[in-house]
């Protein structure tokens, strides 16, 4: 970029060092150039030199008392050994050192490469700005914007407007970023997208690694894959893993399925096709128009879309409208609609409570209904009467089965007993029937107990209520745990301490900076009187409009034309006497001394 191509200067305007120059041919036209030396190429380029900068042009009118140049035509200038720009026209004032260059103008330094129509430079400010389309390239990727700013010594370009940076493996667009090419690192400032075959990331500020491929988002940050949505306070991206995590108020949205998990800290392994979210972590899923959630300290949901596990960890509970549960976990195969809870469960269907050492739910996965329940070993169930004491059956194993959702029959093997508190239709108590049997079958309806058939060994006695005292009626294993129903969503965390989120590193909106064209505090104007610009061209606007901007094969000022140099006579600084032979041309480049204006500063 053009703004490599000035050293820094300390030396004030007044004593400011004059531009240098040689020249094989030297004419002067004060008729059209007043006060200007037009200088041009015969064998080897014009040649300008000024504080630590070189450029090679093919023509060129130079202002010597003004310190002022214009260059035309394959120019060149170069810094050092690292940096070359390339354009077909230039000009340069020494006093204000300010610079323009127009006509395909080509920057290359090891880091990054830059390409576009017209370029301003302010070396007081080491700052460069183009405006009419630029084309940054590094060695990962290619960034294209319409407006854009480079800081000489934070080597950061600033783009403000339509920006996109192009990779193999994705397309970066921004209304406004910050890149600095010696890391490669970018720093988006409101709507940003980056999008790639796997992906979509959209963020209102963040940062990305172009070269390590790596990225952090933290306002209203979202990624989009191809069946699952993460969003959160924080996201960190890694492509190369294909891994994302998020931190404070997590969302992960499963878009085939229909379910959402949330919580505080998430990561997603994108290969593997797993979630695992922690810190209040709640998975919900639609189940025939009623959600059902599951709450756990950990939870991890595995599996391509069709195929989906939840397993949940630590302190599980589940609320649908019509059912709740606990347990130490859970494993959820959305395939097959099996629950499976594990570790001290306990369901509650309405005022009824099921526990054993294992329960098994079977959700249909075609009507998304309760389907049936298997509780495995110390199967136990509980139902609350209405007007007091507690029914209870009991076996080894327990079967239930359900219709629209409620529980309409179970079935207990082995070594059943039951306790059930017997009323006549008004409701009056008859007794309380303590039976046991090898099996028992119990109906239901609206949630009560309608009908009980004992199988096989029998023995049973209805006990007149006075004559069983209350603490013979509770069978060997009673647990009620109603205390610990979920009555509600809010029931989920019920006697978990508030969460206190994470403090997230955030991305500083950068400083406001001044006007590329700020007028200076020695109010002196940037441009020379001699330039093609005005300074009306140095104001603010969308998009450059300058004549500098035309296809660079149309010439915006006549040049010095065939006919004027015939007839302008060369002005040597030695000139060769009357009827002396001309020099060769090789002779001639050794003989004739350039125009050199002695600088005021000793080099």
């Amino acid at each position: 970029m053009f703004v490599f191509l000035f050293a820094w200067s300390s030396t004030s305007f007044a004593q400011q060092r004059k531009i240098r120059y040689e020249s094989e041919r030297t004419i002067k036209n004060e008729e059209r150039y007043p006060g200007a030396f037009i200088l041009s190429k015969v064998n080897d380029q014009v040649h300008f030199t000024h504080e630590g900068i070189e450029v090679w042009c093919d023509q060129a009118i130079h202002y010597a008392e003004e310190n002022f140049f214009k260059a035309y035509g394959n120019v060149r200038m170069v810094q050092g050994d690292t940096v070359t720009m390339t354009s077909q026209y230039a000009e340069y004032n020494g006093n204000t050192q300010f610079a323009f260059a127009s006509g395909r103008v080509f920057m290359q330094n090891p880091q990054s490469s830059l390409q576009t129509d017209t370029l301003f430079f302010d070396r007081t400010k080491q700052q460069a700005y183009y405006r009419s389309g630029g084309t940054i390239r590094d060695s990962a990727s290619v960034l294209k914007s319409r407006i854009g700013r480079y800081y000489l010594e934070d080597e950061k370009y600033t783009f403000s407007s339509e920006v996109v940076i192009t990779n193999p493996d994705y397309v970066l667009r921004s209304t406004q970023l910050d890149f600095y090419s010696e890391t490669g690192h970018a720093y988006m400032y409101g709507p940003s997208t980056i999008t790639s075959d796997a992906s979509t990331i959209y963020c209102e500020r963040g940062f990305y690694d172009t070269r390590g491929d790596t990225g952090y988002f933290v306002k209203n940050s979202r990624i989009d894959y191809e069946n699952r949505i993460l969003e959160g306070d924080s996201l960190y991206f890694n492509r190369n893993t294909n891994f994302a995590s998020a931190t404070n108020n997590i969302k992960v949205t499963d878009t085939v399925n229909k379910s959402v998990v949330r919580g505080h800290y998430a990561e997603v392994f994108r290969d593997k096709d797993s979630v695992f979210i922690t810190r209040k972590a709640v998975a919900v899923a639609l189940q025939e128009q009623d959600s059902v959630y599951i709450h756990g300290d950990t939870l991890m949901i595995t599996g391509k879309a069709d195929d989906r596990v939840i397993r949940g960890f630590y302190g599980v509970r589940l609320f649908k409208s019509n059912m709740s549960g606990k347990s130490d976990s859970i494993h959820v195969r959305e395939k097959t609609g099996l629950t499976q809870m594990l570790g001290r469960p306990v369901i509650w269907s309405e005022n009824n409570q099921l526990t054993g050492d294992t329960i098994h739910l079977l959700n249909n996965v075609v009507t998304e209904e309760m389907d049936s329940l298997k509780v495995f070993d110390n199967a136990f169930m509980i139902q609350k009467d209405s007007l007091g004491g507690y029914n209870q059956l009991k076996g080894k194993e327990m079967y239930g089965k359900f219709e629209d959702n409620k529980l309409s029959q179970v079935d207990l093997v082995k070594n059943t007993e039951t306790l059930y508190y017997m009323r006549d239709d008004p409701g009056n108590l008859i007794g309380i029937n303590k039976t046991l049997s090898s099996s028992i079958t119990v109906h239901f309806e609206d949630q009560q107990v309608v009908d009980v058939y004992y199988y096989q060994q029998v023995d049973g006695v209805l006990y007149p209520e006075e004559d069983l005292p209350p603490n013979a009626r509770e069978l060997k294993g009673f647990n009620w745990r109603g205390e610990e129903k979920l009555n509600s969503v809010a029931d989920l965390f019920i006697d978990e301490a508030d969460y206190e989120p994470v403090p997230i590193e955030g991305i500083p909106l950068p400083e406001e900076e001044e006007s590329f064209f700020e007028e200076r505090e020695d109010k002196k104007h940037l441009l020379n009187e001699k330039s093609r610009l005005k300074q009306k061209d140095l104001q603010e606007r969308a998009i450059d409009t300058l004549p500098a901007t035309q296809d660079s094969t149309s010439r915006p000022e006549p040049l010095i034309e065939e006919e004027l140099l015939e007839k302008t006579p060369v002005q040597d600084t030695l000139q060769q006497p009357s009827g002396t032979q001309q020099p060769s041309p090789a002779q001639k480049k050794d003989s004739i001394s350039p125009v050199v204006i002695p600088s005021t500063k000793k080099e």
